[in-house]
């Protein structure tokens, strides 16, 4: 979780938002996630909204995709390399004696859910709508858990993550993804299908 591996370049960027703006109408469906039935909340943004109860308030907006450009892409690659870079990696046991704790990396260190929350508040606070920016729980290649960021694009779904630098789209990452946020309730949560064979595949039992 603490590894971040240096995955594209600038050049390999481009290319990427240029196969998500080619990509063909009737292949939505592995463009975007597909949301399910309800799922619990992860014990740790429970909490969390528990001590931030303004940052879990559904604000009765209609959820919204971006529409991303070249300036927006380069703004999301910034912001999740300006992140990964200003947060130490430091696990919760570590920084606050539990297993799991979420919260804002005030001191500047954190675990994956720091780094998501702190992309999150940063992205908001640069005018992206909250209802695109979503905390999603996904298995790693140690099926373990983690969390990236789902940013909801009118190209498609895309990860922010702090263990692989580039900015991708949710498919082309080597996790399992669980569940996420709620699009119109932040302290809700609902399961994501993911049956791709190579992803279930690479992940060891």
């Amino acid at each position: 979780m603490n590894k971040t591996y240096k995955v594209f370049g600038a050049i390999a960027a481009v290319t990427m938002l240029m196969g998500l703006a080619e990509a063909r109408a009737d292949g939505d469906t592995g463009r975007f996630m597909k949301v399910g039935s309800v799922a619990s909340a992860p014990a740790g943004h429970t909490g969390f909204c528990m001590e931030f109860p303004d940052e879990c308030q559904s604000r009765g907006d209609q959820p919204v995709v971006v529409k991303i450009d070249s300036d927006r892409w380069d703004e999301l690659i910034a912001i999740n390399a300006e992140v990964n870079r200003r947060i130490r990696p430091v696990t919760d046991m570590e920084l606050f004696g539990v297993e799991e704790y979420w919260t804002y990396p005030t001191d500047g260190a954190g675990d994956c859910e720091e780094y998501v929350l702190e992309k999150q508040r940063v992205l908001e606070s640069r005018g992206w709508p909250r209802s695109a920016l979503l905390i999603t729980v996904v298995k790693d290649t140690n099926n373990s858990g983690h969390a990236v960021l789902t940013v909801r694009t009118d190209k498609g779904d895309v990860i922010l993550d702090n263990q692989i630098e580039a900015v991708l789209p949710w498919y082309s990452a080597p996790y399992r993804f669980v569940k996420r946020q709620s699009a119109s309730n932040p302290a809700r949560w609902a399961a994501i299908s993911d049956l791709r064979v190579s992803t279930v595949a690479s992940l060891k039992n």
